[in-house]
Parts: C-alpha cells; sequence; structure tokens
C-alpha cells in the first residue's frame, strides 16, 4: 500500500538546535553559570545510545509503520489533513504517549526497552538523546491502531510525535528551575520530568507526560519537585557501565534469565516478563510500592503526600 503523504521528519530538522543547545549547556555548566552536571564518558554513552536510536528507526521503523498503513484501509472515517486535525491528532497522540509511558514503567517486558533512558545519573540535555534501540520489539505501536481506526492517517500521526519528541528534549535539564506556574500547570516542565527521572522514593512512578502534564493530574500520577527533596537520578540499581551495548540490552539479560530460572512455574515465569520491574516470585526484590512503603516507615510523617502512601498502606500501626 503506498503512502499518498509525505511530511517533513521534525526531529531530523531538530538535530542542529539539539547539539548547540547540548554545548551551550555544557559551557554554562562547566563555567559556573547554571546548575547541572556533565560526565563524559555518560554524555558519549547517551549520544552513542542516540545514534543507535536513529539507526535502529530507519532499519526498523519500517517495519511498525507499515502495519499502520495496512490498518489504515479499515478505518471508521478519513479525517484528512485540516489544521485542526493535526491539533486533534497531537492531543490524542499526547494521551496515546502517556498510556505508553505509563506501561513502560509498570510492565517489564516494556521497561526492559524504556530503562536505557533513565540508566544516566546525571540529568543533562545529552540524557534527552539515551534512547531505545529496541522499541520496536516492545509492539507498543499497537497502541497508535485506535487512532488509525478513528481516520488519522499514520504519517500525520508520526509528524505530531515528532513534535512531541521535540518537546521532551528542552525539559531534560537542570538549568531551568521551575517556570510560570500557569504554564507548569498545563506542559509538562524541566522541574516535573526532573522529579520523573528521579529514583526518591516519592517520586517513583510518576509524570509520565510527554508534552501535556494535565494527563498525570487527570489519572492522578503527578507528582511536584520539592526543593527539600532533590531528585537524585538514575535507576534503583544502577548498573555502572558506558558501554552502549550493556546499557541497551541489560535489562533484556536481566529478564530472560529471571522467567527461565529453574523451578518456577509458569505462571511465575509469565510474572518476570509481564509484572512491574523488581517484582519477584519469592518477593525477595523491591518493587516502587516497597520501596515507598519502606520510606514511609522510616519518615511517618511523611505519609500520605503526594507520591507516597498512607500510613495504613505503608505497614504503619496506630500504636507506631
Amino acid at each position: 500500500m503506498m503512502n499518498e503523504y509525505q511530511f517533513p521528519a521534525v526531529t531530523q530538522f531538530a538535530i542542529p538546535f539539539f547539539v548547540a543547545a547540548i554545548l551551550i549547556e555544557l559551557w554554562l555548566v562547566r563555567t559556573g553559570r547554571a546548575k547541572g552536571e556533565f560526565e563524559t564518558r555518560d554524555t558519549l554513552t547517551s549520544l552513542l545510545m542516540g545514534t543507535g536510536n536513529v539507526v535502529s528507526g530507519l532499519l526498523l521503523g519500517v517495519v511498525s509503520y507499515t502495519a499502520l498503513l495496512w490498518l489504515w484501509q479499515f478505518r471508521f472515517f478519513d479525517l484528512g489533513l485540516s489544521v485542526w486535525v493535526f491539533v486533534v491528532a497531537f492531543l490524542f497522540d499526547d494521551l496515546r504517549y502517556y498510556w505508553y509511558h505509563r506501561i513502560a514503567h509498570r510492565v517489564r517486558w516494556v521497561w526492559a526497552e524504556h530503562v536505557n533512558h533513565h540508566s544516566s545519573q546525571h540529568y543533562n540535555l545529552s540524557t534527552a538523546l539515551r534512547q531505545s534501540w529496541t522499541g520496536l520489539f516492545t509492539g507498543m505501536f499497537v497502541l497508535q491502531a485506535p487512532l488509525v481506526l478513528l481516520g488519522f492517517h499514520p504519517a500525520v500521526i508520526a509528524f505530531v510525535f515528532g513534535f512531541n519528541l521535540v518537546w521532551q528534549f528542552w525539559i531534560h535539564t537542570e538549568t531551568i528551575g521551575k517556570m510560570w506556574r500557569p504554564f507548569e500547570y498545563v506542559f509538562n516542565t524541566p522541574s516535573h520530568h526532573r522529579v520523573h527521572h528521579a529514583t526518591n522514593p516519592r517520586y517513583l512512578d510518576a509524570n509520565y507526560a510527554g508534552t501535556l502534564i494535565i494527563w498525570d493530574r487527570m489519572f492522578g500520577t503527578f507528582v511536584e519537585e520539592l526543593e527539600e527533596d532533590r531528585p537524585r537520578y538514575g535507576i534503583v540499581r544502577n548498573i555502572g557501565t558506558f558501554n552502549p551495548v550493556k546499557v541497551a540490552f541489560h535489562e533484556y539479560v536481566g529478564m530472560f534469565k529471571d522467567a527461565f530460572a529453574p523451578g518456577l512455574t509458569l505462571r511465575q515465569r509469565f510474572g518476570y516478563l509481564f509484572r512491574p520491574p523488581g517484582w519477584s516470585h519469592d518477593g525477595s526484590r523491591d518493587t516502587s510500592e516497597t520501596l515507598k512503603a519502606a520510606y514511609v516507615r522510616r519518615n511517618p510523617s511523611q505519609a500520605g503526600t503526594p507520591g507516597l502512601p498512607g500510613a495504613s498502606e505503608a505497614g504503619i500501626t496506630p500504636a507506631e
């Protein structure tokens, strides 16, 4: 099936901006003019991950796009190419991204490809380029299927998602503090996304937004950045390597090692593939829920604050 629509590749046009912005931030940080931190090996790893993402997209992206083009013939409507179609497509696809991102943090099969983006213990614009090489294999492109069936052409969806990706680039920084409050209420900002990248218990599994933070506010996953609890970056168990191949595939290795360990039931094997990261059949590992509960037990005054469970959920009895 031929693709009758051709739109500019937004992210490709933005590459010079990405490079210039990283160099400016690096200069600001290294000269003490702005907050932040760069580590040379870490930055190079992020750049190599970004390059690998582009290559895998060119080689494999055609598979998912062709599948969506095939689905296009079964559409209920053909909404065309008006300005409003692009605006609505952007909003719907941003909502789609929110749910993809939430699934990526709650289902280990998808976390295995997404975890590399969180693997840096630094938070700067180069971190935004630390992207997956294996997104196609998760099958999450199926979340775009409803948009196609509703009448948004796959080319339109791909085009508007490019703007989502460009937006997400600039929010990976510590050089920008909190912004104008109405802006912070509607849009994803550096402050909100710092929370998302943090390993502090209160910040785990929060702020999944792409462009609009309103989705997190609507679905109860929004947590504000607190000055008294500054974000610590990375993953709960940092991998301690700058090897991009290990960064890209380490969680797959761990996941399949767990799933094919001897002596497990079929249910337990599927649990290691599709339950949340940190799940174990014997409860010997920590999930985000157990980490949050343990934090509240150590800091009872924080019980029930945004991002943290209440006292009873954390296992604190009234006598305590």
